[in-house]
């Protein structure tokens, strides 16, 4: 960390609520990606699971989320595969492993991941969170205690986020 000051307050959390093969999250990416552009390390952005049960290959999508997180290229996955949610819905399985090694990522443990369900329990608790504090859709984000539904539309979110996002940071340089 290249700040040296030791007092210097935690970044806020924006946590995304995600389920991989949701075109809707797919649609949310550039609203993240310019989020991450404009806070850089000033705001921690948390991808959280919540594969919807219409979409029978998102719970596995965030398993191997995970297992890429594990390898180093979680975010790179993550916008690789809901990049392509057409193709995740056509081929399953198969096509998570394909974007792995896409990525030069141990593919062979992608698919031993899969198999063996190593990460099942934190996309568990993910969906157990979530519905416990209220998200039904997604993509949905929670900052600053606010929730906020991009399952039902996305229109104005980000510009939402940011206000939430300077005023949580404002806060902590007052």
């Amino acid at each position: 960390m290249s700040d040296s000051s030791p007092a210097r307050a935690a970044a806020p959390v924006l946590d995304v609520w995600c389920d991989l093969q949701c075109p809707d999250c797919r649609d949310a990416l550039d609203d993240l990606r310019a989020l991450r552009a404009r806070y850089g390390d000033r705001l921690e952005l948390r991808l959280r699971h919540f594969p919807l049960e219409k979409h029978k290959h998102a719970f596995a999508a965030a398993q191997a989320s995970e297992e890429a997180a594990e390898q180093g290229q979680g975010w790179a996955y993550v916008e690789a595969v809901l990049g392509r949610v057409e193709e995740l819905s056509r081929a399953g399985e198969p096509f998570l492993v394909e974007v792995a090694r896409e990525l030069g990522l141990d593919a062979e443990e992608f698919d031993t991941a899969l198999i063996d369900g190593r990460h099942i329990l934190i996309v568990d608790a993910d969906q157990a969170e979530g519905k416990a504090i209220g998200v039904t859709g997604t993509p949905t984000y929670v900052i600053g205690g606010e929730l906020l539904d991009g399952g039902k539309s996305q229109e104005g979110l980000r510009e939402r986020v940011e206000e939430i996002t300077d005023r949580l940071l404002a806060e902590q340089d007052g």
